[in-house]
């Protein structure tokens, strides 16, 4: 498959630049590997406003299970219509690769979420085989370099199927300024993750994880078809469990979130279906 290009590109005039400066916005149909369509919201930012995109089934559940059998009973709960899930490390380890085939079979778009980070050949194999399972997105780290996320990249370009996104981790949403000192990292998160996201934006991936807290920024930066995937998301009812940067559903999709992760407060919830739909609604609310 050929590197996307932006053919569809919108765009949108910036009210007090000089000469009213036209920038591109992304894709005004669709995002590259997502089927659903997009409509526009206009987002105030301090002497700017921006449009960015707001995707069909912006919720990701965070399929956070110990087995394949206690995820494939929370499955059948939902519509996978109405959200999109995720499968990480713990239930990758338990399942294996079959069972991720056995929940696109199920019909949910599923982001594999294992963070790969190793030397870039390994981690091209890694995404190559990952695309071939049928999955919608997966992610590397990228502290793991440019030449990593870069070979990752052109793995999933050259492959012969549908090409799922991939998107770059930059500061685990558990980890606060204190914690990147440990690490002998000076940077603030918010620091780190706009240069995280500038090395991942020039190797040409799709988008970050980031925590709500960055996105006004991180939509500055990188308007339009960027994809913002944000864990940590909570209702005020719930709790903020270990995650240290959290944030409404609601605020994060107004400060620019393209996607959000929820697990705890919808897969522990006494009726799944109904926690999901109220995060739905809140979403809607927004555009």
């Amino acid at each position: 498959m050929n590197q996307k290009t932006c053919t569809g590109c919108a765009q949108v005039v910036i009210p007090g630049t000089v000469s009213n400066q036209i920038i591109k916005t992304g894709y005004s149909d669709q995002p590259p590997g997502d089927n659903s369509g997009y409509s526009t919201l206009r987002h105030s930012a301090p002497a700017l406003r921006k449009e960015i995109q707001v995707v069909n089934k912006p919720i990701i559940i965070a399929l956070d299970f110990p087995t394949a059998t206690s995820a494939e009973q929370f499955l059948t709960q939902l519509d996978p219509g109405d959200c999109r899930v995720k499968i990480g490390k713990e239930l990758f380890t338990a399942a294996g690769p079959e069972f991720v085939r056995r929940v696109v079979g199920l019909g949910f778009d599923v982001f594999l979420d294992l963070k790969f980070h190793d030397i870039p050949n390994t981690v091209a194999g890694a995404v190559r085989v990952a695309a071939e399972l049928g999955v919608w997105m997966l992610n590397v780290h990228a502290s793991g370099g440019v030449a990593m996320m870069t070979e990752a990249r052109i793995a999933l370009d050259s492959g012969a199927g549908p090409r799922p996104l991939l998107i770059a981790v930059t500061v685990l949403t558990s980890l606060a300024a204190s914690d990147l000192q440990q690490l002998g990292i000076p940077s603030d998160p918010a620091e780190q993750v706009s240069r995280l996201a500038a090395l991942t934006a020039q190797c040409g991936l799709d988008g970050v994880v980031c925590s709500a807290a960055e996105t006004p920024m991180l939509r500055q930066q990188f308007p339009g078809e960027f994809a913002l995937v944000t864990p940590g998301i909570r209702r005020p009812e719930d709790a903020s469990g270990d995650q240290k940067r959290v944030v409404g559903p609601t605020d994060a999709m107004a400060m620019g979130s393209t996607y959000l992760v929820v697990g705890r407060p919808i897969t522990q919830a006494d009726s799944p279906a109904e926690a999901l739909a109220q995060f739905n609604s809140a979403v809607a609310s927004v555009s």
